[in-house]
């Protein structure tokens, strides 16, 4: 009998792999910077490091598998029902939990394109298809041509607000249109991983969107404004029968006892964190200020980045960056996105920018 080895699946081999931001190659004459994943390079609080010490003296046990203090403190804090909380590890893993709640092989799930990657990733793993939306020339999403596109395959669609990597939020008026008339059995889900960054007045009222409708899914993470991006936990706010579907499909133990433990400790600091995102979102506007002063065409963000839709003139703006210790996420052929990061960083990429526009006109 021939062997021909273990028989996979081969439709894994058309998925897109996640390209996680990758660090700056050491150097001995500068000081890098990692302004690739907009993580928060604020280290730790002092209260959630004493958080996690203190939960760390109990890792030879098994995390509670119901998270039932941090459900029970995210409840209290948004004061809706510990009912309607759903943990993941980040909001990546719950995006997953989503499709593999509501899709299978031959249903749709939607979404604008540019956006999250991980969307067609986790519609490939559960053998559904992808149904992209081009963004508007804003770089917003086309709701208008996201409602055209329903079909009866259609069983979720993703709204990224602010939406990764483009930074652009969806106006509330027309979100709430756009609930409105979406059927009833497609789940809605508003991915607000960026949501800390955006000012109130801007902000849709997510919280009221999900209590008035039983298909809207509100989802966000630890991962940014709350700095906890390596410790893996995000939640969902939906009513029961979504919620219910999302704690089936979660992974056993997945979010660490030490995750849970931070994740309280960073709700109970969050008004000292929130003043690390006043800081981040002015130093974006400074860094988006002097870009636009430069010449570069750039729509405003509402997350903690900027992005720079450069096409196929990104790689000579991605290649004086590398060389000047500066790692940054390149979309090849689309642009480049730029996380907010130490004021030095953000120094030091301005002036590399700068040379750069000088010298390539092509790049404005």
């Amino acid at each position: 009998m021939i062997n021909n080895g273990p028989r996979l699946r081969p439709d894994l081999e058309a998925l897109p792999s996640y390209k996680a931001g990758q660090r700056p190659a050491p150097r001995s004459d500068i000081t890098t910077f990692k302004i690739s994943s907009n993580e928060s390079h604020f280290a730790p609080l002092a209260s959630v490091q004493d958080a996690i010490v203190a939960a760390a003296t109990d890792i030879n046990r098994y995390p509670d598998p119901f998270s039932s203090e941090l459900v029970a403190a995210i409840a209290q804090h948004f004061e809706v029902p510990a009912e309607h909380i759903a943990l993941g590890t980040g909001s990546v893993a719950l995006c997953g939990q989503i499709i593999q709640s509501a899709a299978g092989p031959g249903d749709e799930i939607m979404y604008a394109w540019r956006s999250f990657e991980s969307y067609p990733i986790w519609t490939g793993i559960a053998g559904a298809q992808s149904i992209q939306i081009p963004l508007k020339p804003d770089e917003s999403h086309d709701l208008d041509a996201m409602l055209q596109a329903i079909t009866p395959e259609t069983r979720v669609i993703f709204v990224c607000s602010p939406n990764n990597p483009t930074g652009q939020i969806v106006d509330s008026v027309e979100l709430e249109h756009f609930i409105a008339a979406v059927p009833s059995e497609i789940v809605i889900v508003l991915d607000e991983a960026y949501i800390e960054y955006v000012p109130p007045e801007k902000r849709s009222d997510s919280i009221r969107l999900y209590r008035e409708n039983s298909n809207v899914v509100v989802l966000r993470t630890f991962s940014k404004a709350y700095g906890l991006a390596g410790l893996r936990v995000g939640f969902t706010i939906s009513q029961e029968p979504i919620t219910n579907a999302l704690r089936k499909t979660a992974l056993p133990f997945g979010v660490s006892s030490i995750a849970q433990a931070a994740a309280i400790a960073s709700i109970n600091a969050e008004s000292e964190l929130f003043e690390r995102v006043s800081w981040v979102t002015k130093e974006r506007n400074r860094v988006a200020s002097e870009l636009t002063a430069m010449g570069y065409q750039l729509n405003p963000s509402f997350a903690n980045f900027v992005w720079l839709r450069l096409g196929t003139h990104s790689d000579v703006l991605h290649q004086a960056l590398e060389q000047s210790g500066l790692s940054v996420r390149p979309f090849p052929g689309e642009g480049l996105r730029i996380s907010i990061g130490e004021t030095e960083a953000n120094d030091r990429f301005i002036e590399v920018a700068r040379q750069v526009a000088s010298e390539s006109g092509a790049l404005r």
